[in-house]
């Protein structure tokens, strides 16, 4: 990335970034984020009863809290600046399409990071609790903020289809949801009966399940990290495209 390629995007992200914190929304996402994550983790996840020294109960449920969490945070990227109208004024700024897309992208991807990174007395308390491997615990925050980077990606595309912030909302989640659904038993095995074994290894393989449960055993596969990027990189040029394609509307 050149020089002004990489400050149109940072003068973007910091745009973005800073409309996260200049209301009560950012400060009530994280709420929410910890507040679910700790009933998951203690409650829900039994992570007392359990009597071990990990975070399974607490990594486990991340797919779920990001299927609806992070699809509130992608609704708004594209949505609200097609309704406002502000995209034209966005697209009129000496920016590219990708320096627009990327730098929103990674501030709200940022901004999730921030939520994600909230949760260390978790780490902290297992931590004072027992003697856990803390290797797998930073390859499953990593694989966390990965999959999340994925749900926003999706998010950031279907945000672009719809000035409706709602149906972005509904859209992100049903497509994540199939995403989440690709390494079940119940679906592999629908397609296992009628179709050839290759097509039904490529659908388990794009499941956002499959490749995160591997990172969290705490061997980080590059093929896994490789996914999510390709994901994420897959999902933005979607973006930018029907971006181009709608910005006229």
């Amino acid at each position: 990335m050149s020089g002004s390629s990489f400050n149109g995007t940072l003068a973007v992200f910091k745009r973005e970034f800073a409309s996260y914190f200049a209301t009560p929304v950012a400060y009530v996402f994280i709420v929410i984020f910890l507040l679910l994550a700790g009933v998951f983790t203690f409650y829900i996840g039994q992570f007392y009863e359990r009597g071990q020294a990990d975070l399974f109960p607490f990594f486990n449920f991340h797919p779920w809290l990001y299927l609806f969490l992070v699809p509130a945070v992608a609704m708004r990227l594209w949505s609200e600046e097609r309704k406002s109208g502000t995209i034209e004024l966005l697209l009129t700024l000496p920016l590219t399409m990708w320096q627009a897309v990327l730098g929103k992208f990674l501030a709200a991807w940022a901004f999730i990071g921030i939520a994600l990174a909230l949760t260390f007395p978790v780490w902290i308390t297992v931590n004072y609790l027992g003697a856990p491997d803390n290797g797998v615990i930073f390859a499953c925050y990593l694989g966390s903020f990965l999959m999340a980077g994925a749900f926003l990606a999706i998010g950031s595309c279907l945000s672009a289809c719809t000035r409706n912030q709602v149906v972005a909302f509904i859209l992100t989640v049903v497509v994540c949801f199939l995403f989440l659904l690709a390494g079940f038993p119940l679906v592999l095995n629908f397609f296992s009966a009628w179709a050839p074994q290759e097509l039904v290894d490529a659908i388990s393989g794009l499941s956002f399940l499959q490749h995160f449960a591997a990172i969290a055993k705490g061997v980080i596969d590059m093929r896994d990290i490789v996914y999510f990027l390709l994901a994420i990189a897959f999902w933005l040029y979607a973006s930018a495209v029907v971006i181009d394609l709608k910005k006229a509307d």
